[in-house]
């Protein structure tokens, strides 16, 4: 029996992971990828100029390659049958795993799932810390892996300089006359020519621009050398600047290297390895925090999701009924940090985490938007979504969905956050926001009251005056029902 392997959009390893005995691997478009919705155009031109590229990549290797576009997908059960063994590397996609198995399943098809190198952790070691849990804390995930893999820690299993993390550091507004550093994309090449002529032709009406600009690696080479260049251009000052939010400019000192790990291009082994014994040359907080988010917050997020992932799916605390209405599309909502940040992920299909979770997200909770929405808005625009970040995002952290299995209160603010960490000025954005804030913390505070923090803002709120409260539930009404017109 002839054994065939499975390659998906988001599994591009340079490791060859398939046993021996593989000879021949099929290239997959799978359509929750590329149709499942509409997803940003600089997504999609990523996905099939670096699959593309792949299929060359694993040619020249000597491998028979079948390349599966996405209308083909369902064909391909008629060409692979019970005459072959399938390999498949872990999906980690819930999805995605279900598809393939009722399709194994129907045909008799004889598979076996293989272990995937996207992750620093197999799941078998992730049961400990996450099966049977009411509460989950990343903290201490983080400080456990840290032990596990001694990474900057001593002898003694103690942190080096002292702190688990340096995250306190990392919150300072970035000065008004600094320029960001230069961030230099690779050249565009044929592959990415062509995936731009094929998405143009496929998926015209799909949300973003096609940009001369915003070119992300597609190949191993590049994708080193973008490693390469942020450790040397941005790195050092990544940690100061981790939370600064600049109207015009979403990368600051950010790495951008969520896309290369999701799709395999670069491992999270490849970047620790070669980042943990730079702390004679790169500040502790910059170089703890960029650890923490790739060995603490992103293996954390992939335990969530595993364990947790569809009882979040199917969540909604605060029974949020809104829909999400075209203008967080179209960046007419009115509200100037959402309206310039969408103008941002309009060029780029990318915004940075604190962007994401504190203007984006915290906005889309004050509006009350369902969960589902919320998920589909950010699967729809970002070029390093996929279901396996999403489902702990948004439903755990940006919504609160869950009701605090992985977050200790709302990630919500008034326009005081936003003042305080960018270039954002006062204006009429500001008057709404702050009405939208506490309409939510007077509509809600049952459910907020078991959280100290929140607890404050309640007794704040309720020692205003009768007028300003009025005030605050005209001017928060008002513009939701603006909302939905737009």
């Amino acid at each position: 029996m002839s054994k065939v392997g499975l390659v998906f959009p988001h599994q591009l390893f340079e490791e060859i992971v398939f046993s021996n005995d593989v000879k021949e691997i099929f290239v997959i478009e799978h359509p929750l990828f590329f149709t499942q919705y509409k997803f940003h155009k600089a997504k999609l031109i990523f996905h099939r100029a670096s699959m593309k590229n792949y299929s060359n990549f694993l040619k020249k290797l000597g491998f028979k390659i079948d390349y599966i576009d996405f209308k083909e997908y369902e064909n391909l059960f008629n060409i692979i049958n019970n005459n072959v063994e399938v390999e498949y590397i872990d999906t980690i996609d819930n999805y995605l795993e279900k598809d393939l198995e009722k399709k194994f399943s129907k045909l008799n098809i004889r598979y076996n799932c293989i272990q995937s190198p996207m992750f620093l952790n197999e799941e078998q070691e992730l049961e400990d810390f996450f099966k049977n849990k009411k509460k989950l804390l990343q903290t201490s995930f983080y400080v456990s892996e840290r032990k596990k893999r001694n990474i900057l820690i001593d002898n003694f299993e103690k942190p080096l300089f002292g702190k688990w993390t340096f995250d306190a550091d990392n919150r300072k507004k970035y000065p008004e006359k600094k320029t960001p550093p230069s961030v230099k994309f690779p050249t565009k090449n044929k592959y990415i020519t062509d995936a731009e002529h094929y998405i143009k032709a496929n998926f015209s009406d799909n949300f973003g621009e096609i940009s001369d600009v915003f070119s992300y690696p597609i190949n191993f080479n590049d994708s080193k050398i973008w490693l390469k260049n942020f450790i040397s251009e941005r790195f050092k000052e990544y940690g100061i600047y981790q939370d600064a939010i600049v109207s015009n400019n979403s990368i600051l000192n950010h790495s951008i290297l969520s896309p290369l790990m999701n799709s395999g291009l670069l491992t999270p082994k490849i970047i620790i390895d070669q980042v943990k014994e730079m702390h004679e040359i790169i500040p502790i907080n910059s170089l703890e925090g960029f650890i923490r988010q790739i060995m603490g917050w992103r293996e954390f997020i992939r335990g969530v999701y595993v364990f947790y992932g569809t009882k979040q799916r199917n969540s909604n605390y605060f029974n949020f009924k809104r829909k999400i209405p075209k203008s967080f599309y179209s960046a007419e909502t009115g509200i100037e940090p959402i309206d310039e940040t969408i103008k941002k992920i309009n060029k780029s299909a990318y915004a940075s985490h604190i962007e994401r979770l504190m203007i984006l997200g915290n906005f889309m909770s004050l509006c009350e938007f369902r969960p589902n929405d919320v998920y589909q808005w950010f699967m729809e625009l970002f070029i390093d979504s996929y279901d396996w970040v999403m489902v702990p995002n948004v439903y755990g952290m940006s919504q609160f969905s869950d009701g605090g299995l992985m977050s200790t209160k709302p990630y919500i603010s008034s326009s005081n956050y936003i003042l305080k960490m960018s270039n954002f000025k006062k204006g009429a954005w500001t008057e709404i926001w702050d009405a939208l804030y506490w309409n939510f913390i007077s509509k809600y505070a049952d459910h907020l009251r078991k959280n100290i923090r929140m607890r404050f803002m309640i007794n704040m709120y309720e020692k205003f005056k009768p007028e300003k409260k009025e005030k605050i539930k005209i001017l928060s009404k008002d513009f939701l029902n603006k909302l939905e017109q737009l």
